[in-house]
């Protein structure tokens, strides 16, 4: 594997000061770290189906715009930015893949239940209590 053309700490570096609030950081981090993030996405996509139709482009677009979105973002290192650049991937490919599963039944991926109908058995008393267990 090639070695990176930029040293770690530099990486870090613009990821601290990115997270104290300096936009530039970030523009300057991005094709630092850009191409890390396409192997990561590459190696993910290698477990997805032939004719998976989310491209290794794709998914890394969506997981740095995900990243760079963040309004308080708080890395602590160049390790913790790709392990949760890592789980946003995973997480956008668990996404696609519910959408996809829900598209070919004829429906959307989330569900809905009617909260205004009443209990089919059981107290009221359970059900608030949960309502507001759920809420705290």
């Amino acid at each position: 594997m090639d070695e990176p053309s930029v040293s770690p700490h530099r990486v870090t570096q613009l990821l601290v000061e990115w997270s104290h609030g300096d936009d530039s950081a970030l523009g300057e981090l991005t094709p630092l770290v850009y191409e890390e993030l396409r192997r990561l996405a590459h190696h993910f996509m290698e477990g997805q189906r032939p004719d998976h139709t989310l491209q290794t482009t794709a998914l890394v677009d969506e997981a740095y715009l995900r990243l760079a979105d963040q309004t308080n973002p708080n890395w602590q290192n160049r390790a913790h930015f790709f392990a949760v650049a890592a789980r946003a991937m995973r997480q956008i490919l668990v996404n696609y893949a519910k959408s996809s599963r829900a598209q070919k039944r004829g429906g959307s991926a989330t569900s809905s239940c009617n909260l205004n109908k009443e209990p089919a058995s059981g107290s009221h008393r359970a059900a608030h209590s949960f309502a507001v267990h759920a809420l705290a």
